[in-house]
């Protein structure tokens, strides 16, 4: 058995196509359900978010089947070979990597972001629901998520802001020492306002007011999130409660003037006062930065600390790369054992079938024999069969992932499984040089 995946992502097709192979939960359970309908393919998970559509599946031989775990993503989707250029095929190693490096959000749109090893996590569980997962796929996914678990706990990669507007709730949050209980004002109600919201929302802000010209924009953003929408005109009387102001609008002058803001801090009586400017051209009069309470930071200012971020992040994701590759090499270790699992337990159990027949023999011609000595016959029997078949399956062991696997394998098969020399002569003597990965 095989591991493959095929899928596609932010860096291998554009927005359009993605959209094509997004899939809902929904759509994703009705799939698996049918998934007994592609031959070759075991066990299967899909991963859907917005940047990215991949299927993970075992399968009998990757280079047979691989045709149709693309007709079952294929179906799935409800699109066709035209996009056969976007998509991209990984068997073996190469599939555990890949899902190492999603899970580490090492091969994410934002590096170091933390969404995806939830949405893995939700993926993993689903398909587990359904069934279609089982020995192989089960070990991948733990491992995939213990791997994400441990670049998080171990390296810094997620901890610093790469999004302007992430940025600036960072800095407030910084600069007041903690945004529970505070209050905000938010000019403009575009995406990078929004975005800006969710980020103080998701730090406890305790009220956000939102103006904007166009008031019924403004009551839209507000009500998404829990506000309150104020006309543009009152916004500065508002501004006398806020601990944060937020700038982020489209207009060609200056919103904020200093004037206004010298008026404001009067009577406020001078309450520290935290202006985010994030709009381009700028909202706030740079002259308001030297008032007595003012900070000030505008889009210059949250961009060099962004760039400052990515930076930390990417010398973090060298140390996430490391343990991802002690991780897949930990793991590959492993599926090359499991590879022999089956014609292992081939052997014990032929071994105990005899054993068992042969001593129910014994038993028949000795009438007399008493419970202890039974007991005693059974153990000597069992230790008998553990010592013949000890170093057989240490040397399938020691075989595994090197180039007499396939030598062992056929040659414990010849000997000891009956019909496998027939079955591998019909197959006309293939060999497969490369890792198998087996489930029970």
């Amino acid at each position: 058995m095989e591991l493959i995946a095929v899928g596609l992502n932010h860096k291998t097709a554009p927005v359009a196509v993605r959209e094509r192979f997004s899939l809902g939960k929904e759509a994703i359970r009705q799939g698996l359900t049918n998934l007994s309908a592609y031959p070759g393919i075991n066990e299967a998970v899909i991963l859907s978010t917005c940047n990215r559509s991949e299927l993970y599946a075992e399968v009998n031989d990757a280079d047979t089947d691989k045709e149709a775990v693309r007709q079952f993503l294929f179906d799935l989707t409800g699109n066709d070979e035209t996009v056969e250029d976007y998509l991209y095929t990984l068997t073996g190693e190469d599939t555990i990597r890949h899902l190492f490096a999603v899970t580490a959000s090492l091969d994410s749109l934002v590096l170091g972001e933390g969404q995806i090893l939830s949405q893995v996590k939700a993926a993993y569980t689903l398909s587990r629901e359904l069934g279609t997962t089982g020995t192989v796929l089960n070990t991948l996914f733990h491992r995939a998520i213990a791997v994400g678990k441990r670049v998080r706990t171990e390296t810094r990669i997620a901890y610093s802001a790469v999004s302007v507007s992430y940025a600036a709730v960072e800095l407030a949050r910084k600069k007041l020492g903690g945004l529970e209980g505070a209050t905000a004002l938010i000019y403009g109600a575009g995406k990078m306002a929004e975005l800006t919201v969710q980020h103080l929302r998701s730090h406890g802000i305790k009220q956000i007011y939102v103006a904007n010209r166009h008031v019924e924009k403004a009551r839209e953003l507000a009500a998404a999130y829990g506000g309150q929408a104020v006309p543009w005109e009152e916004a500065m009387d508002k501004a006398v409660f806020a601990d944060i102001i937020v700038t982020s609008t489209g207009a060609p002058h200056y919103v904020v003037k200093t004037w206004e803001t010298k008026k404001l801090m009067v009577k406020r009586r001078e309450r520290p006062l935290f202006f985010i400017d994030i709009a381009v051209p700028r909202d706030v009069e740079p002259e308001v930065a030297q008032i007595r309470g003012v900070t000030l930071y505008n889009i210059d200012a949250l961009e060099a600390v962004v760039e400052g971020n990515v930076a930390d992040r990417k010398r973090e994701a060298a140390k996430a790369a490391t343990i991802v590759t002690e991780e897949v090499a930990a793991l590959t270790k492993k599926f090359r054992y499991l590879t022999f699992r089956p014609l292992m337990a081939q052997l014990s159990d032929k071994a105990e079938r005899i054993r068992q027949r042969e001593i129910r023999r014994a038993a028949a011609k000795l009438p007399t024999l008493k419970d202890s000595e039974a007991k005693a016959l059974d153990q000597l029997t069992k230790m008998i069969v553990r010592k013949l078949l000890r170093v057989p399956m240490m040397k399938l062991n020691a075989a595994a992932g090197t180039s007499q696997e396939d030598f062992y394998k056929a040659a414990m098969e010849a000997l000891f499984v009956e019909g496998a020399g027939e079955t591998r002569e019909a197959k006309g003597g293939k060999e497969h040089r490369h890792y198998r990965y087996a489930g029970q």
